[in-house]
């Protein structure tokens, strides 16, 4: 997910982060740059130690505080209610229990908090959607447990959180691959 045309995704699920920030899956910190001025700290979490490792060196050259920690988004190490926005891109298809990160997430944002998130999945096209069910057993080997075939606003919604926009579009490439839901969530407690 490093490709230039996705940058805007990036930009635009970083832009409105504000306060404590929590980025799940934060990887090799590709968004940390992206994070402005209303941001007290960025707590992003990853369970890869050598993806984190990178995310050092961009969260060194970051404007901002960072904190770093090697966690699941299954068991987050926060208090409850003590995140302002969590901010999400292209994590959701690779959590192994989707549904259980996302209640977790739930219990980390104040009430009232914000989830700005972009990621692929679902195609509300038949023969896309085919295909995606198809490959995604082999696709998960091959591709670090991401699935292509998760309807990301139905999980969200299934997990308690209030969708307050979602955008979906293909990006460029290969129409299995780039059905992207894009927008944002709101804690319900």
């Amino acid at each position: 997910m490093r490709q230039g045309q996705l940058e805007k995704y990036r930009r635009d699920a970083v832009a409105a982060a504000a306060g404590r920030v929590l980025e799940i899956g934060v990887g090799s910190g590709l968004n940390l740059s992206f994070y402005g001025e209303q941001v007290e700290i960025v707590i992003g979490i990853d369970p890869s130690f050598p993806l984190l490792a990178k995310a050092r060196r961009h969260a060194d050259a970051a404007n901002i505080q960072v904190r770093l920690i090697q966690a699941s988004a299954t068991a987050i190490p926060l208090a409850d209610n003590t995140i302002d926005t969590i901010v999400m891109t292209w994590t959701l298809c690779s959590i192994p229990e989707p549904l259980a990160a996302l209640r977790e997430m739930q219990r980390v944002l104040r009430p009232g908090g914000k989830l700005f998130f972009v990621e692929h999945g679902l195609s509300p096209e038949p023969r896309v959607e085919r295909w995606q069910r198809r490959l995604t057993p082999f696709w998960r080997k091959v591709a670090g447990g991401c699935h292509l075939d998760r309807k990301i606003d139905d999980l969200m919604r299934a997990a308690g959180l209030e969708l307050t926009e979602v955008r979906n579009e293909y990006a460029d490439g290969p129409r299995v691959m780039t059905y992207m839901y894009a927008g944002s969530a709101r804690s319900k407690a």
